[in-house]
């Protein structure tokens, strides 16, 4: 067996296992940690495949910066735990069902594979998956389809930016030219203020509570 082959079955037990402790797991932060852990051993098999492309896209993407929102979302937030799990066990006939159905799908998608083996050797041996191979394919075959991602990519986020500057009677906004034209006579003003002398301060108190007291004595007095 080819040292290739034993890093292969060394990636995929490991990525089996984080992937069954991220629906097993108890605590969410835990959970989002072993899918990092199965993000990497898949990043892994993609460089054992000579994809070094789609391994350093899903390491620096997911990785990089999905999980990091991920646990950022779960760790800011107060998740109650126990009240997510209830009911947990009553998903699990739909969930055998539809890995049930996944299952059926790859081994359909291997079967045919091994089937026609001359036709996946000449695949395998194009390194789709390689940078050079990729970025020839994006600007030359698919250019027309990567341009229109792209636009549908920048209205989204000029979308997102619109959505998030209108204001709305229940959140307060502000113009940021007017945050950026500021100066700092506009935000700052030195005020002179004469220096404390906390002896005449102490004594001031002293007679003013013994005056309160004596009126209230007197008002006492009166009363009788």
């Amino acid at each position: 067996m080819e040292f290739k082959t034993i890093l292969f079955y060394v990636f995929s037990l490991i990525m089996l296992f984080a992937a069954v402790r991220v629906i097993t797991a108890r605590n969410p932060v835990h959970a989002a940690l072993f899918l990092v852990l199965a993000f990497f051993n898949a990043a892994g098999i993609w460089l054992l495949l000579e994809a070094e492309f789609l391994a350093i896209v899903l390491v620096l993407v997911y990785v990089g910066a999905v999980m990091v929102l991920f646990l950022f979302v779960v760790m800011m937030l107060d998740i109650n735990i126990d009240k997510m799990r209830e009911g947990f066990w009553s998903y699990l006939p739909l969930a055998l069902g539809i890995g049930i159905v996944i299952i059926f799908e790859m081994a359909a998608i291997l079967w045919r594979g091994f089937l026609d083996f001359e036709p996946a050797v000449a695949v395998a041996g194009a390194n789709i998956g390689g940078t050079k191979q990729l970025g020839l394919l994006i600007y030359t075959k698919y250019i027309y389809g990567f341009e229109i991602a792209a636009a549908i990519l920048l209205v989204a986020i000029i979308a997102a930016v619109a959505l998030t500057l209108r204001k709305r009677k229940d959140t307060k906004a502000f113009n940021p030219g007017d945050a950026v034209r500021v100066k700092r006579n506009d935000r700052l003003r030195i005020v002179k203020m004469t220096a404390v002398d906390q002896p005449a301060i102490d004594a001031a108190s002293k007679a003013a509570a013994l005056a309160a007291a004596e009126a209230q004595d007197a008002a006492s007095k009166e009363t009788k």
